[in-house]
């Protein structure tokens, strides 16, 4: 699985093994005892790792698997520790749970193996602060140079993106920052260039205190701002445009407004540009061009035209046949490996995948990608411009969240971000869906 990784990202790895070695080798002057748990199919740092000491204290592991570990009173002492993580399984079970022994030793690396029991493998937080915040303080390298505090971003939820002129165009729901709320949407930019191994270099747009901007400001109109999907188009000039689905709610009511707005490159914000009846809550979109048709979702599309997505007795309703078991859509997308479109849909933190010939159905038999214990992780979606391989690796992302469930605690950093999975589609355990 090794020779699977990017250049770049086993570079990375080389260079983290250098220090892991250095440091095992030497009692280094630091005042942390480091944990790294990988992956023990790649090899990579596995994040949102729990490490539960027996007096309750807990870390949790940064994206790059690593745990800094600061605890002078348990200098010097053996310590089992208590290890799990969502999809991810520690092999060994004692009689007080599944877990390490360990000596702490502060300036000394240890490196923990898990064995992953779900398909996709997660690989880093795509949002928020300090994504390798104990890496970080471990002295290790890691793959951004950038502010640890990018757009005084803490949370996110809910992302869409489109590639629009020449770059990818993100948009989030509700942001939350260090003593902000952004209930407008938030939005950045980043290269098609990044490696989505590595990360995503995020350019946020901005205010000018530095805060993640509202996007989409409705002056004078109360409720939450959510962007549904964003779609690129020609208008009658030629000029590619963005376009963006939109509702605004009191909370998880029905709308109150629903509408498609559109990007003022000279204001840098979205504005509204069409008024639409609401006939139905709020849906996250990611809609996809097929047949000379923007598909909002599989059941709705739209002619690839300026002026028909301008008149919604254009827009056409269609017949689908998803599985029984899909009862949230996420997304949908053509995928060139396997020659399908691939569904990607949730229930309550598990991610199951199916394919169809065409993208209104039918789809046969579905197999469960992702899981997360009594966690959430919804409205995901699979970004075929990261695609490697022509399409035989995938990438995916969603929101991990305590929301709508009955979690008794809430992840730090990780709770209400986004994180970035990987899909191998020759991995043997998707053959049921792939007949």
């Amino acid at each position: 699985m090794y020779s699977t990784l990017s250049p770049a990202f086993r570079i990375l790895i080389a260079i983290s093994l250098a220090f892991l070695l250095c440091s095992c080798g030497q009692n280094q002057k630091s005042e942390y005892f480091v944990l790294q748990v990988i992956d023990e199919q790649t090899g990579r740092g596995v994040p949102l790792v729990e490490l539960k000491f027996p007096n309750e204290v807990t870390y949790w592991t940064d994206s790059a698997g690593v745990a800094a570990i600061n605890e002078p009173s348990l200098n010097g002492h053996e310590v089992f520790i208590a290890i799990r993580s969502h999809g991810y399984e520690y092999p060994k079970d004692t009689v007080i749970g599944r877990g390490a022994s360990v000596k702490i030793e502060p300036g000394r690396v240890r490196q923990l193996e898990m064995h992953r029991t779900m398909i996709a493998e997660r690989l880093y937080r795509l949002t928020g602060a300090g994504i390798y915040r104990d890496s970080v303080m471990a002295g290790f390298p890691i793959p951004v140079t950038e502010s640890q505090l990018k757009g005084k971003v803490l949370g996110q939820d809910t992302v869409s993106a489109a590639i629009y002129q020449g770059e990818i165009f993100w948009i989030w729901g509700d942001t939350i920052g260090p003593n902000y709320w952004n209930f407008s949407v938030s939005a950045a930019t980043s290269d098609l260039q990044d490696d989505p191994d590595v990360r995503v270099n995020y350019r946020y747009f901005i205010d000018s205190e530095g805060r993640s901007k509202e996007m989409l400001p409705l002056q004078g109109k109360k409720g939450l701002v959510w962007i549904e999907g964003l779609i690129p188009m020609m208008d009658e000039g030629g000029q590619e445009r963005l376009i963006a689905t939109y509702t605004r709610q009191d909370g998880l009511k029905f709308p109150d407004e629903c509408g498609l707005a559109l990007f003022d490159e000279a204001k840098q914000i979205f504005q509204p540009w069409v008024q639409t009846s609401c006939t139905k809550e709020h849906y996250s979109s990611h809609p996809f061009l097929h047949d000379d048709h923007w598909y909002l979702y599989p059941w709705l599309r739209i002619p690839n035209n300026w002026n028909a997505i301008q008149n919604p007795a254009q827009w056409q309703e269609r017949e689908v046949q998803l599985p029984a078991n899909a009862k949230r859509v996420s997304s949908v997308v053509w995928n060139e490996y396997r020659q399908r479109w691939i569904l990607l849909f949730e229930n309550l933190g598990n991610v199951y995948y199916a394919e169809a010939v065409q993208p209104e159905g039918p789809y046969g038999e579905t197999v469960k990608i992702i899981h997360h214990d009594n966690y959430n992780f919804y409205n995901v979606v699979s970004h075929p411009f990261f695609n490697k391989e022509n399409g035989k690796v995938i990438y995916l992302e969603g929101t991990y969240t305590n929301a709508f469930t009955n979690a008794r605690e809430k992840t730090p950093r990780y709770n209400y971000n986004q994180i970035m999975y990987r899909l191998q589609l020759d991995d043997l355990r998707l053959q049921a869906a792939q007949q």
